[in-house]
């Protein structure tokens, strides 16, 4: 199969989908690898590491247009382009971003393949869970940084200094991002809470984070009184493939104290508080309501060289399996079929098709592939 792999344009969007050591698995599998030039360098790869491996360096038209195209982030606006009938294998998030990514891949009979929402045996996310933990173990010390006064934050530094307890953080989620937060949280001192919809789940996270770490059922009912005091909110709410819920109102971030911070990691689904809006690295926060808002929708993207190892070891194997015979490989595997958002022009994705209201232009995968000429 020929394989391309696009630079990412998306801002201050360093990580590369395959490291030149994926490069030289596909070519030594009998697949054909073209590199778009300068893919891997905020990655710490160079086109000659790329070379090297057995890829060819190309432009980004020629990377385009190859039969399956590996990416990182969702193709911008200005990508649109390159979409022709292509398999495209990246984050797509298409409930939390503008619904015209959705038609461009429906008109163009692109097949997507959305990293976050392939499931594996446990219906766990498997490639969703190493930029998950990335983003939620940022989000304890970004937190930190803009609470500073300089920042216009409270001026609270979130944890024990000299024996005593500073600052109040809260966890709104307690999935692979909240309970990566919670550990780094927990990790400088301060009062932490964790908020999840499973009771039972409690004495667990007690053991795996902290003894000292307050689990609360997460309402409304419970939320508002702690988000009113809280110095730092962490919100770490997923749907899988749908838009991410208002678990934090536009009322509850009114009454929080001034100076206070919010780091929306739901973001990329739409946002789970109520006054977020999309954010990027190079203008990464807003004040609303005189609380920061910190909503970057490519948090990951700080720390590429982590970030791109921790992702392409997940990714790899799937690659793998596409490359050999796409149709047969997610025919055969119903968790990775999860991962098809779009096919034949037709959006295969329950959850982002009501989100958009597509809902007439949904049909199952496996339907559509059993129907293929």
């Amino acid at each position: 199969m020929q394989i391309g792999v696009v630079r990412e344009i998306k801002d201050k969007e360093n990580r590369v989908a395959l490291t030149p050591d994926g490069a030289g698995r596909l070519s030594e599998a009998g697949h054909a690898v073209s590199v778009q030039a300068g893919a891997g360098a905020g990655s710490g790869f160079t086109d000659s590491d790329y070379r090297d491996a057995g890829a060819e360096i190309v432009d980004a038209g020629d990377a385009w247009g190859t039969e399956l195209v590996l990416k990182v982030k969702e193709p911008l606006p200005a990508e649109y382009r390159y979409l022709d009938g292509q398999i495209v294998f990246t984050y797509f998030h298409l409930a939390g971003v503008d619904r015209s990514l959705t038609e461009a891949l429906l008109e163009k009979r692109v097949t997507a393949v959305a990293y976050e929402t392939v499931e594996d045996a446990d219906g766990a996310l498997p490639l969703l869970r190493p930029m998950s933990a990335v983003a939620g173990h940022m989000s304890a010390t970004i937190g930190s940084f803009y609470l500073a006064r300089f920042n216009h934050g409270k001026g609270v530094l979130p944890g024990t200094i000299l024996g005593e307890q500073y600052g109040k953080v809260l966890v709104i989620g307690d999935g692979v991002v909240g309970r990566h937060a919670a550990k780094a949280v927990a990790a400088l001192g301060t009062e932490l809470f964790i908020f999840g919809r499973h009771e039972e789940r409690a004495a667990a996270l007690q053991q795996e984070i902290s003894p000292a770490l307050n689990f609360v059922m997460s309402t409304p009912d419970t939320i508002r009184p702690h988000v009113a005091d809280a110095d730092l909110v962490i919100g770490a709410v997923l749907v899988p493939g749908a838009r991410a819920p208002y678990v934090v109102t536009e009322d509850m971030v009114r009454g929080m104290q001034p100076g206070s911070v919010i780091i929306d990691v739901s973001i990329d689904q739409g946002g789970c508080v109520e006054t977020s809006r999309p954010t990027s690295h190079s203008e990464p926060v807003f004040e609303q309501h005189g609380v920061t808002h910190y909503c970057v929708t490519n948090m990951p993207g700080a720390y590429p060289r982590t970030s791109t190892l921790a992702l392409t070891a997940a990714t790899l194997p799937y690659v793998l399996r596409l490359a050999e015979n796409p149709v047969q490989a997610l025919m055969e595997d119903e968790g990775f079929a999860k991962g098809v958002n779009t096919y034949g022009g037709r959006v295969t994705c329950e959850a982002a098709a009501e989100a958009l209201g597509l809902a007439d232009r949904y049909a199952p995968f496996a339907e559509l592939a059993e129907d293929r000429p």
